[in-house]
């Protein structure tokens, strides 16, 4: 979990979170709003002294441009920003669905950019995006740069920050607690008879952090620790049958594998069956995501879901609500998990 910052600014609450304004860079900057503004458009006109000196003043307090042309603060542009980390798997469409779903109800479109696991890739959308002014941005994760972060506390757009969980929300989120996950798979497991563990991961930051809670959980359990697997993000099938390979080779005797994705899972599985290895009966299997195949599988996947739908709807009402000048009651809500046991484990 994100460990509060104490140099952090308090997370804004409320419906009114004010953008950073260009008085305000100037006011820090020591120079007029006319001189900020040529600074930043044309740069020429200005000495490289007073450049460097609104530039930090720019960084400082996460000022972007709004790059509407003509664009009143007050207006609003009916547009929603989702950023997920990536498009070519289905884990993230549920929610990006919902999302849609709900708010074409209430008159707002969605635009989806796919960030990757990189944060200096999630940092250049933002500024994109932050100054083109959506009503609202929607955000995988709460693992952020100090730069994003900034960015968006200082853009006045109203925020949700998904799929994870943290004490100190930039603005709104509705997410899940994965070191939680993690735990409860391993005690699952457990439970199950299993006591020589593995785990297969992808090298994400919410994968990271369900392997730990799965390791934590094994050692008070008194389990040996888990033999583990780490590959990149986003995971594919052919990942799941290299690492298993790889974990037999290092430890043979392994009996469950808690994987990060079902997609690993999947891979997993076969290379399980090509091997003539009996799943569950030698070798139990979880995944993550309980995406479509997970239940039409032999043996059926036993898997971690969690509810996309809700949490898009979620997300697409506190949006809504804010755009229209409405307080939000509740801005954090923890939707938590649930293990979907099949035939695999």
């Amino acid at each position: 979990m994100q460990a509060p910052d104490p140099a952090r600014p308090a997370p804004p609450s409320g419906r009114d979170r004010s953008a950073v304004t260009l008085r305000e860079v100037a006011e820090r900057a020591g120079v007029s709003m006319i001189t900020v503004s040529r600074a930043i458009n044309t740069p020429q006109q200005v000495s490289e002294r007073t450049r460097a000196r609104v530039q930090e003043a720019v960084s400082a307090l996460g000022y972007v441009p709004n790059l509407v042309a003509g664009g009143l603060r007050s207006a609003r542009s009916h547009v929603v920003t989702a950023l997920v980390p990536t498009l070519t798997g289905p884990l993230f469409g549920e929610m990006v669905q919902a999302l849609t779903d709900a708010l074409e109800l209430r008159g707002f479109q969605v635009m989806v950019g796919q960030v990757g696991y990189a944060r200096s890739r999630e940092d250049a959308l933002l500024r994109a995006i932050v100054g083109r002014r959506p009503d609202g941005i929607v955000l995988t994760g709460v693992m952020h740069s100090p730069e994003g972060r900034r960015l968006l506390m200082a853009s006045g757009i109203p925020v949700v920050e998904t799929w994870d969980f943290t004490d100190t929300p930039i603005d709104m989120l509705v997410g899940l607690r994965h070191e939680a996950l993690g735990a409860a798979v391993c005690e699952h497991l457990f439970a199950r008879g299993r006591r020589r563990l593995a785990l297969l991961s992808g090298g994400d930051e919410r994968a990271a952090r369900r392997a730990q809670g799965f390791a934590d959980a094994a050692a008070r359990l008194g389990l040996r620790p888990p033999a583990v697997r780490l590959g990149k993000s986003p995971t594919t099938h052919a990942d799941g049958r290299a690492g298993l390979a790889a974990l037999l080779a290092d430890v043979p005797d392994i009996d469950a594998v808690f994987c990060s994705s079902d997609m690993l899972a999947l891979g997993v599985l076969t290379e399980a069956r090509a091997r003539g290895i009996a799943v569950p009966q030698q070798l139990a299997v979880v995944g993550f995501g309980d995406i479509d195949f997970a239940e039409t599988v032999t043996p059926a996947l036993s898997t971690v879901r969690i509810d996309g739908t809700r949490m898009g709807q979620t997300a697409a009402g506190w949006i809504a609500d804010r755009a229209e000048g409405k307080a939000v009651a509740q801005s954090v809500v923890d939707i938590g998990f649930s293990i979907v046991e099949r035939g695999s484990s």
